[in-house]
């Protein structure tokens, strides 16, 4: 990818993480563009998701979004679809991330671009976060809930008309939600455990909308292939909420059931400066700084 004066980041969410060819396929667009780099991509088997991470110059990015989604729409059914994460469409979630020279304004700009051509394509579209028209739509689990199994009754609510698109149930490709927001970090913690209600009771500790932390979203599942559980996390704001502060809770709260910690998960690229807190704690380097790195000085 040249340098270009404006980067911006996309994170699109695809529901589907265990056909390899099809996620090739959706992938393949992000490959090999000239303006834009990915970055990473992970499916997860639990889940049925992939998460792509792609950074680049607005248009070329755009182009490779969108290229992306045409992908997925024609290779996912989600008539069939079932995974442990919570979900709404083929393609469920596409944020739209300020990296360098871009304002708020612009990524919201970027992103209504986006939802109106998915519109286009006979898909319901709902704007979140920065670019949400209603404040009720600005938080994903609030336009989310009930998931992809309610939509055919939530689109003839006339408060959930979507902001692009036809109000009328795609059967094949469920609904996309769209929007400009803040760098979030996706955090799994894993538990050495079977017990779903367990993981459960600890999301709810931590979790802003049940009294935890502001900016933590956190839901419990199943990871039956690996005989464990999940503390699936979004941390929407890692300068206010730091990695490290949720975890010891985790852990406290895992204690409190004789359950241990199995392993945590970063998915997908995660912004340097989410580490500086970590490294102060764990290491008890009170007055460290992000320019000691030697690559962010080069940088």
């Amino acid at each position: 990818m040249s340098i270009s004066a404006k980067i911006i980041e996309s994170v699109p969410n695809f529901s589907e993480g265990r056909d390899i060819e099809k996620i090739e396929r959706i992938v393949q667009p992000f490959r090999g563009r000239e303006g834009v780099k990915l970055l990473d991509y992970q499916r997860d088997e639990d889940h049925n998701r992939c998460v792509v991470t792609v950074v680049g110059a607005p248009e070329p990015l755009k182009a490779a979004v969108l290229e992306s989604m045409e992908a997925a729409i024609a290779a996912i059914d989600m008539r069939t679809h079932k995974g442990q994460h919570p979900r709404m469409g083929a393609v469920d979630v596409v944020p739209f991330i300020p990296v360098r020279g871009i304002s708020t304004a612009e990524a919201v700009e970027i992103a209504r671009e986006f939802g109106r051509f998915v519109g286009a394509l006979g898909v319901p579209v709902y704007y979140y976060e920065d670019a949400a028209t209603r404040p009720e739509r600005t938080r994903l689990p609030d336009i989310r809930k009930g998931q992809y199994e309610a939509l055919e009754a939530k689109l003839k609510d006339p408060a959930w008309i979507p902001d692009e698109g036809p109000a009328t149930f795609n059967p094949k490709s469920g609904a996309t939600v769209t929007g400009a927001r803040f760098p979030l970090i996706a955090f799994n913690v894993n538990l050495r455990a079977t017990d779903v209600p367990i993981a459960d009771r600890i999301a709810r500790a931590v979790r802003h909308i049940n009294g935890g932390y502001r900016f933590v979203r956190a839901i419990g599942l199943a990871l039956e292939d690996q005989g464990l559980v999940q503390v699936s996390l979004n941390l929407t704001n890692y300068t206010q909420t730091p990695i490290h502060r949720v975890l010891e809770t985790i852990r406290s709260e895992a204690a409190r059931y004789g359950v241990s910690i199995a392993g945590t998960e970063l998915v997908g690229p995660v912004p340097l400066g989410a580490f500086e807190e970590v490294v102060r704690y764990y290491l008890r380097v009170h007055n460290f700084r992000m320019d000691q790195i030697i690559e962010t000085a080069l940088l």
